[in-house]
């Protein structure tokens, strides 16, 4: 058994079960939770030490002394009807109490703006007043009957992630201030905190940063049934105060609004497309959190300590992946995980050590508010089924550390749990190992996925795999983790700027007008280039509404290309052409056979989706759902259009999306709940059961093949020369059906 490379969260009172847990998982480092404090017993005990940090909270006596100095963020009213010309509209209406309260002072009151949503206009400030005492506006002479909406700053008074915490665990504790690092006191009582934390810490290894400034926006309502109102992971609106807005009205030379944050309600997610103010903002404030995180990090090295950050909670501003991170100076990155996707987006930052903290957490009850470790929880079940996602991520990325978080003394009464966190943890030492001998081997296919985003926000889209499952390009990021492919993150700008001649496939996968189908990004020289790459021998793959934009004659931008188009009601009095599926023959003439890895698919997970059409009879149907078009291939010059309506994370959608990127590999199991990742320089072939089945397999490895039984779940490490059954190569993987089906 390999050892180390593993992070145990310790517990004051319970040094028996974390010094024995921390041999059983070979724990090198140990470290503290938010609630939780380290003993000197445990401190003693010669593991390296984390010491948890969150920058801007737990500062209540200084914070309590400058409530200018609090967080902020614009809030806008529930929308009211007028009656008659005079309205009143209650400010805090449905949000929770203890997170916000309205910022008021007159310098607050120059940014509140007041709007007739009917009309979709501005109400001047001579038509509105503010009632203190009452906490509303009246606004008059206005028109009966039009809906009526009021932009304020409310000062956040309480930190989001300790609000989560306090709340789920149902602890009675004083709620803790977020403080604003842009005022200038706040960030000079920082740095001179943070000396002060060092030296007080003189066991501390590494300070790990809950990252830096700013939270994610997570914004609560009072009532429960509908607790979270918003939560964007990747969203900028917590980063809004007093003195950002007018730092960079002074840097820039004009004003953001409070309607420019607000949009109309809709908030500016990261699943919009990001206009110039949006981005002109991101970098403003990523600016300023770059300068000031390299402040606080420059003090950690001066006492001897390395430091790393939290890649979740307050990330905002850090962008691990943007040109500024790494002057920031950090040693490591820890990224917390549920999936394979998110494990690539930890792996490829740019820093020395990358560490992922596994899931579940140690609460009594998880993000969702299902049992955890409590009665009719069963975590070891929920810690199996996020590292089989995890590992196939790993087989093609190595990290450099695992960890857990949260409190230990739960797991005493599932010992189950505490035995499939060993496993997992040999498992990854195993797996890195592997990567320390070599690099696995990668196929000759590069796949670009296209979004707005671009290389910016790789591997994400705005949260965990269970918070985003509702969207296509996640399920697709997951299935890509864990191919034996490189992949890239472009934006638009990349496909008329740079060449696209490195790619072999590009996918754009999204809703019509979203980040990640591109929306406005479709401009005719994005068509004209990519069209072109097409014609050339590109695959162009798109999924849902790709390319979709509206006031054009077709609705998908590359329609042309994909052979299919969809009507979102201009040509319902149009014939169009019957689609039925093509024979298998005739998809075979396109050098590739999808017809079993579509009969493998399980269809209650396939989208009906109205109003698409062919464009021309040459386009081959794959596949009906209910009579309508649910996948289609059409030739284009050398290259070709793929279209599905939906993208599932499943075995056989993996399979599906593997057969269309690459017509034939040189490894490939016959099993689709089987994967397989090859280590040429050292032999070492993993084959890995990704189902809680035991399953057969037949493995191809270039010319030489061998046959394995897998237990549920079980990770094989063997050498290519051992069980060699045959050795040809007569069919690529495309070709060959699934035993379990056979």
């Amino acid at each position: 058994m390999l050892k180390g490379d593993f992070t145990i969260p310790g517990e004051s009172g319970y040094e028996e079960l974390t010094l024995r847990l921390a041999k059983k998982w070979g724990a090198d480092s140990v470290r503290d939770s938010d609630g939780t404090e380290l003993s000197k017993d445990i401190l003693d005990a010669g593991y390296s030490v984390y010491s948890t940090v969150c920058v801007i909270r737990g500062h209540n006596d200084w914070a309590k002394n400058h409530p200018e100095a609090w967080q902020q963020t614009f809030l806008m009213s529930e929308p009211v009807v007028a009656e008659g010309t005079e309205v009143e509209v209650p400010l805090m209406e449905g949000y929770f109490s203890e997170q916000f309260r309205i910022y008021d002072s007159p310098e607050a009151l120059e940014w509140w703006q007041v709007f007739d949503r009917t009309d979709n206009c501005e109400i001047p400030a001579e038509k509105w007043s503010y009632r203190a005492g009452k906490g509303v506006v009246c606004i008059h002479g206005i028109d009966p009957w039009h809906t009526y909406t009021v932009n304020f700053l409310a000062l956040r008074m309480w930190e989001e992630i300790s609000m989560y915490n306090h709340v789920t665990n149902h602890w009675d504790s004083e709620h803790l201030v977020p403080i604003e690092p842009m005022h200038s006191s706040a960030a000079e009582y920082l740095l001179g905190w943070m000396d002060e934390w060092c030296r007080l810490h003189p066991v501390t290894s590494i300070v790990r940063f809950t990252s830096l400034f700013y939270n994610f926006a997570w914004i609560w309502g009072a009532d429960e049934s509908n607790r979270y109102r918003f939560t964007d992971w990747g969203s900028y609106d917590f980063t809004v105060s007093l003195p950002a807005l007018k730092g960079f009205e002074a840097k820039y030379g004009w004003r953001m609004t409070s309607e420019d944050f607000i949009n109309q309600g809709k908030l500016h997610s990261t699943h919009m497309p990001p206009d110039e103010k949006k981005r002109l903002w991101m970098d403003y404030i990523n600016e300023f959190v770059t300068s000031l995180g390299r402040q606080l990090v420059n003090i950690v090295h001066s006492y001897g300590k390395k430091a790393y950050v939290f890649y979740d909670d307050s990330w905002i501003g850090i962008e691990p992946y943007g040109t500024r991170f790494t002057q920031i100076g950090f040693d490591g990155i820890i990224k917390c995980v549920f999936s394979g996707y998110e494990t690539r987006m930890c792996a490829g930052v740019c820093t020395n050590i990358h560490e992922i903290r596994l899931h579940p957490y140690l609460f009594p009850v998880g993000l969702g508010g299902k049992p955890t470790f409590m009665e009719g929880g069963a975590p070891a079940e929920e810690a199996l089924r996020y590292w089989v996602n995890i590992r196939r991520a790993l087989l093609r990325q190595g990290v450099d550390r695992i960890g857990l978080g949260g409190y230990l003394h739960l797991t005493e009464d599932f010992p189950d749990f505490q035995d499939c966190i060993e496993k997992i943890g040999n498992e990854f030492r195993i797996i890195k190992q592997a990567h320390k001998e070599c690099c696995p081997f990668t196929e000759n296919n590069h796949v670009a996925v296209l979004h707005s985003w671009g290389a910016l926000r790789p591997w994400t889209l705005s949260g965990h795999f269970h918070e985003t499952f509702m969207h296509d390009l996640i399920h697709v990021m997951e299935a890509l983790s864990g191919m034996a492919i490189k992949v890239s993150f472009i934006d638009f700008q990349d496909v008329v700027s740079k060449p696209l001649d490195r790619y072999h496939v590009i996918i754009n996968a999204g809703c019509a007008n979203d980040a990640w189908s591109g929306g406005k990004g479709w401009t005719s020289e994005v068509i004209e280039k990519l069209t072109g790459w097409v014609y050339n021998g590109g695959t162009f793959i798109g999924i849902n509404e790709p390319s979709a934009r509206s006031g054009y004659s077709h609705y998908f931008g590359m329609a042309h290309v994909l052979g299919v188009d969809m009507d979102p009601g201009d040509y319902v009095s149009h014939g169009k052409i019957a689609p039925k599926i093509s024979e298998e023959k005739e998809l075979e003439t396109m050098g590739i056979n999808l017809q079993w890895c579509w009969q493998m698919t399980d269809k209650s997970h396939v989208r009906e989706k109205e109003g698409l059409f062919l464009t021309n009879k040459k386009t081959k149907v794959l596949a009906l759902k209910n009579g309508k078009l649910a996948a289609a291939l059409n030739s284009f010059g050398d290259g070709m259009g793929v279209y599905l309506s939906s993208f599932f994370y499943s075995p056989e959608q993996i399979r599906l999306l593997q057969t269309l990127i690459m017509k034939q590999s040189m490894i490939w199991t016959d099993n689709i709940n089987i994967e397989a990742a090859w280590f040429p320089e050292s032999r070492k072939l993993f084959v890995v059961n990704n189902s809680g089945s035991i399953q057969k397999t037949v493995i191809r490895c270039g010319d030489k093949s061998l046959r394995l039984t897998l237990k549920p779940y079980e990770m094989d490490l063997t050498t290519i020369e051992n069980n060699i059954v045959e050795e040809n190569h007569e069919k690529p993987f495309a070709a060959v059906g699934c035993l379990e089906c056979e």
